[in-house]
């Protein structure tokens, strides 16, 4: 577990784990940059892996047609040679500048990395999760309702109860149902939109007792704030129970929100980032905005602009980085530097 205390030295901080941000760390390694990345959700590749991971992309060069998620294992695949280190479930909260003249990121859980240079390749802005409306929920956040689950060691010997029908509910159902004391999954209706693998999986633990699977709704939370005790589940016939309840997992989706990045001294744009176009730097010195939050005349919202503007921004962040070096630039295709880098060719022997 990450030290909260101690601030993590980083020569880039990438804040997004979308095509465009990972594709940062393909550019900036090729200069010897090496990145941590920041994001919301517990996996590599943004809206691409959680909103449409089986979705057909049309538009990536070379590639006529690729899913979201086989975007996203071959971006990760690309960029494996240069050892980012990913800081997932987490949301970048505050951005302040250091004595020595660093950008200092503070993450929701207390992360707190310091960075020569920061990107932001947050696409529309943060995942947020949509909350159901359930009387006083607010009062149980960060308690007993977890909208993600960012250790399972959490729900150990607890008594869990998951809400939803799609991958994620019926994942983490899978998932925690060999170390909390009790799983139930609640969903409104006897048909799920998660993977049929995943929900078959499911009707043999519920089938075997291990875990219970109830049609209905959570209408109520009962406990003293913020720790959870039980919950009343409203079945089809409107007949109501509470059950023990000590972890409340609601999976009601996710929304798109600009988040703490509003309020990190940028200038705004109808909540875009202005950059320019040399090199996609923004009003402050070090800090740049790629893909989709970044916005500029003639901006197109498109995966492969994020990739061009990516190869742009590394050039200046690699005079920021190394003011005393000169920038040689090589192609991959001939260059046995970057050859070594890449661990190809005669390069790699």
């Amino acid at each position: 577990m990450e030290n909260p205390h101690t601030p993590i030295r980083a020569q880039a901080l990438v804040i997004g784990m979308g095509p465009c941000g990972m594709f940062c760390a393909f550019e900036l390694g090729l200069l010897g940059i090496y990145c941590h990345f920041i994001d919301i959700l517990d996996r590599p590749g943004g809206q691409c892996a959680e909103l449409y991971p089986e979705k057909p992309i049309y538009d990536i060069p070379a590639w006529p047609v690729i899913t979201g998620q086989e975007l996203t294992d071959r971006l990760l695949e690309q960029i494996a040679p240069f050892k980012p280190t990913f800081h997932e479930g987490q949301m970048a909260v505050s951005l302040t500048k250091t004595g020595e003249g660093l950008w200092r990121v503070t993450t929701d859980t207390g992360t707190v990395i310091d960075a020569d240079v920061i990107v932001i390749a947050a696409g529309g802005g943060s995942f947020m999760p949509k909350k159901p409306p359930i009387p006083g929920i607010g009062d149980y956040e960060g308690g007993g309702v977890h909208y993600a689950v960012r250790r399972m060691e959490a729900f150990r010997d607890k008594d869990v109860v998951i809400v939803g029908g799609g991958d994620s509910a019926l994942d983490w159902t899978l998932n925690l149902q060999p170390i909390a004391r009790s799983v139930t999954l609640v969903h409104r209706r006897d048909a799920f939109r998660a993977h049929p693998d995943s929900v078959g999986k499911m009707r043999g633990l519920a089938s075997e007792g291990a875990i219970a699977f109830r049609l209905g709704q959570v209408k109520a939370l009962h406990g003293p704030a913020p720790h959870l005790e039980a919950v009343t589940l409203e079945g089809p016939d409107k007949t109501r129970e509470d059950i023990p309840c000590d972890a409340l997992l609601p999976f009601f989706g996710l929304t798109m929100k600009l988040g703490p990045i509003a309020d990190f001294g940028l200038n705004l744009h109808e909540n875009l980032i202005p950059v320019n176009t040399q090199d996609f730097e923004t009003s402050e010195p070090r800090i740049f905005a790629v893909g989709d939050i970044c916005t500029y005349p003639g901006k197109l919202k498109l995966i492969l602009s994020g990739f061009h503007e990516a190869a742009l921004m590394s050039r200046k962040a690699f005079a920021y980085i190394y003011p005393d070096a000169k920038l040689k630039f090589e192609y991959t295709t001939s260059s046995t530097s970057l050859h070594g880098k890449l661990g190809v060719g005669d390069a790699a022997a």
